[in-house]
């Protein structure tokens, strides 16, 4: 088979999967509720128990309290990322919170929120996971 024809098909069939994902909704950005971000907290971390979730109003984040203390879960197209947080990787931005996580596939997120939830999330953050 020649080549620019092997080009074709696999820029063809990779464009076609694309467009079905799309048209049948696989490419829709995640909205996360309390039942929602709850199950995927728990699909990622099987072993915590959850106390209290509490998404952020644009639903693109949870901040997830844990007996290992508080966590954060956003959403990632259409599937989610959670990683455990410490009070220092927390810091305020103008306009929301950064996380800087060490880790090389997350290495930080910036999460806009208004000003309500950005204190509210602070001090839950900042309270030990006993506390809760």
């Amino acid at each position: 088979m020649p080549l620019e024809l092997l080009l074709a098909l696999v820029a063809g069939g990779i464009s076609g999967i694309a467009v079905l994902l799309h048209l049948t909704g696989r490419s829709r950005q995640r909205i996360l509720g309390a039942g929602n971000a709850r199950s995927a907290w728990l699909r990622h971390f099987p072993e915590d128990s959850v106390f209290k979730v509490l998404p952020a109003a644009s639903g693109q984040a949870a901040l997830v309290l844990t007996n290992g203390g508080p966590g954060l879960l956003w959403a990632f197209g259409a599937d989610t990322v959670g990683r455990h947080l410490a009070a220092e990787q927390v810091r305020e931005t103008a306009t929301g919170l950064r996380f800087d996580f060490n880790d090389f596939a997350a290495p930080g997120l910036s999460l806009p929120l208004p000003e309500r939830e950005r204190q509210q999330w602070l001090a839950l953050i900042n309270t030990p996971a006993e506390a809760v």
